[in-house]
């Protein structure tokens, strides 16, 4: 199948699949995934987004906030380049520099395409194609700032990945069997199974069918009324550690 400049293909197994394109409406000024990924300075996307997460779930760690950014848009990206791999067999070019991001807005309606184009070099719906858009060109530069910026763990970030891959299909699967489509979801496994080989996301977990079982934690338990996902390491929130208490030396000035 063709790409088509709506993307309309990708509505139908949910609003996490669907990606809003320019003839959906105009995101001008909003800004382009590939600033979020190499901040400027203050005001840039990723900061925001990281602070509006932090607001929304009022957590005062910036690490969780982050961890939780991070999820939130790997699955997008997921959704999207797997949805499209599967009921188009082939990529549109979902380069950081064409995919605009607005920070304020909760997902399904967060990301725009500009342009509707086949991606470049291999584009077809292969692991290797979906390995080199999302992996490599969106998370693996993501994650690097988000551990400059916010000292996110590699290990957690890349399992945060591979549990937004393992949500993302599982859902593209549930809704190809319930409309008949054994062969999307046929395919839906095979590429997961494929992807889950890739040396960056071969140990963030173990894969029961669709279920996965992560090795690390996204760390939303610490979240204010937060527990564990039903693919998290830990059984049930581990204790959260007790707040440091500062003994101050008797040359030191009183704090205040």
């Amino acid at each position: 199948m063709d790409l088509d400049p709506e993307l309309a293909a990708l509505r139908p197994p949910g609003p996490f699949f669907a990606l809003r394109t320019v003839p959906c409406g105009d995101p001008a000024g909003l800004p382009a995934l590939a600033r979020a990924y190499a901040p400027d300075g203050p005001g840039d996307p990723l900061t925001a987004r990281v602070d509006i997460v932090a607001r929304r779930l009022r957590t005062p760690e910036p690490r969780v906030a982050a961890s939780l950014a991070q999820q939130g848009l790997a699955a997008r990206l997921w959704s999207v380049a797997l949805g499209c791999a599967v009921l188009y067999g082939r990529l549109p070019d979902l380069r950081p520099s064409l995919l605009r991001w607005d920070v304020e807005a909760s997902a399904p309606d967060d990301l725009w395409l500009t342009e509707v184009r086949r991606g470049p070099g291999d584009a077809a719906g292969t692991a290797a194609a979906l390995a080199d858009t999302v992996l490599l060109g969106h998370l693996e530069p993501l994650g690097k700032t988000l551990r400059d910026h916010y000292g996110v763990a590699a290990g957690l970030l890349w399992g945060n990945a591979g549990s937004a891959l393992a949500g993302a299909a599982r859902e593209l699967e549930r809704w190809s069997r319930a409309q008949g489509r054994t062969g999307t979801a046929a395919r839906t496994r095979a590429l997961t199974g494929e992807l889950f080989g890739h040396p960056l996301l071969r140990d963030t977990g173990t894969r029961t069918g669709t279920a996965f079982r992560r090795r690390s934690c996204c760390l939303y338990y610490r979240v204010p009324g937060g527990g564990v996902c039903g693919d998290c390491c830990f059984p049930r929130p581990p204790a959260a550690p007790p707040a440091p208490t500062a003994v101050p030396d008797k040359g030191d000035p009183p704090a205040g």
